[in-house]
Order: structure tokens, then sequence, then C-alpha cells
């Protein structure tokens, strides 16, 4: 409906100059991914520019008007990721995520995908493990999108047992047993938190960072768009 002003939470994605002193961005927002015109954000004196810095989350306001990009109105930073502007790693590791975010927010309308985004970020932020995070993204990135992975049955359909290691066959996205694996109970039960609990709560468990390498590799197999 034009002339309808959207209340909302966003993170940048990407931000494009347009003419003399604009800005095109991409938002994503718990309503899904939007094109929107920032008009004079980049004028000195703009009250919209320290709202649309990337990686950091914003209280925003658009305007719907008749075209399909809505125009920024107000837009306010409530948390500024400052620490990844500090270290090179931590900010590539956000970089990769907006980017593998925004793509999958063209292919799924999911809420899902800002929660998401907001918790990998503020980890990020925190100095958390890189490796654990990214891991825990890239489950979830392809739990939103309906990848699932099958952690309750091997490659055969018999249940998971405790003692028995396994190797991940990405083609079936399954477990296969053998005496070789290097996926016990332990890197299960670890999956299986990942696809169920809060980041914070995960980065809480002992020796994580053993398992993580492993881990990582299944979590991008699953991620193959």
């Amino acid at each position: 409906m034009a002339g309808r002003n959207i209340k909302t939470q966003a993170i940048v994605l990407r931000r494009t100059n347009y003419g003399e002193a604009d800005r095109i961005l991409k938002i994503l927002t718990p309503e899904g991914k939007m094109s929107v015109m920032a008009k004079g954000v980049r004028k000195e004196k703009s009250k919209l520019a320290g709202g649309v810095e990337m990686f950091s989350l914003s209280e925003v306001v658009l305007l719907q008007g008749k075209s399909e990009m809505l125009t920024l109105t107000s837009a306010k930073a409530v948390e500024f990721y400052q620490n990844l502007l500090t270290n090179l790693d931590a900010l590539e590791v956000a970089a990769e995520i907006l980017k593998k975010v925004s793509k999958a927010a063209e292919m799924v309308d999911n809420p899902g995908f800002f929660k998401l985004t907001v918790q990998t970020l503020r980890a990020l932020n925190k100095k958390k493990d890189k490796s654990v995070v990214l891991t825990y993204f890239y489950f979830n990135l392809a739990a939103l999108l309906g990848e699932q992975i099958n952690l309750y049955t091997d490659i055969t359909g018999e249940k998971l047992k405790q003692g028995q290691t396994y190797a991940w066959e990405s083609i079936e996205k399954a477990l296969r047993p053998t005496t070789a694996g290097k996926i016990s109970e332990n890197e299960i039960k670890v999956m299986r938190l990942m696809l169920s609990a809060e980041l914070s709560l995960v980065l809480k468990v002992t020796g994580i960072d053993k398992m993580v390498e492993e881990l990582l590799f299944i979590a991008k197999s699953l991620n193959q768009m």
C-alpha cells in the first residue's frame, strides 16, 4: 500500500552509490530481503548515514511508495559490531556470512535468515571461535533452505549407535558406519545441538574446537548453492 511506513530492524547486506548523494541498499529484515533507496545519505550532514553502516544492526523506518523500491526515512544503529573491523579473519567470515545469506534470501523467504545472521555477527564481534560460528551458520542455513541432514539413522536405515564411528556421505546426506570414520556419538550430539539450540549455548560445549574441522566440512557440503 503506497504511503505506508514500515518500522523494522535491518542489517545492510550491500550498498551501491547512486547519483550524487544517494545509495541503494540491500537490507535483510525479519520480513525478508529488501531494496531500499537512501536519499542524500552520502551528504556530510545526513541523519541517515550512521544507521546504515555495514556490520551493524539498525532500527529503520521505510516508506512504501508507488514503486517496488522502498525509501529509507529513518535509521538508527542499535548494535555496531566494531570488533569485526579490526580483525581481518573475523571480517572475512562476516563478509562470507552476508554473501551467503543474501543469496539464500533470494531463493527462499524465511524470517529465520535474519535471526541467524544476527546471532553469528554478534558472536564474531565477541571474538568467539570463528570456525564454530561458521559451522553453526552453515548447518542452520541449510536447514532454513530445506536441506535435511539425517542424524538418527545411517545410510542403510539402521539407528545410529553408541561406540560406532561414521563417515559422511555428502550425496545421500547421511552417515556411513566404518571403523575408519571420524564421526562419533560426540560429533553427532554436537550437530543435533547446532540445529536445535542458540549459538551462545553451542559455543559453551567443551572440546568442540577439536571436532569443528570435520563438522565444518559437513556443514559446507549441505550448502552447494
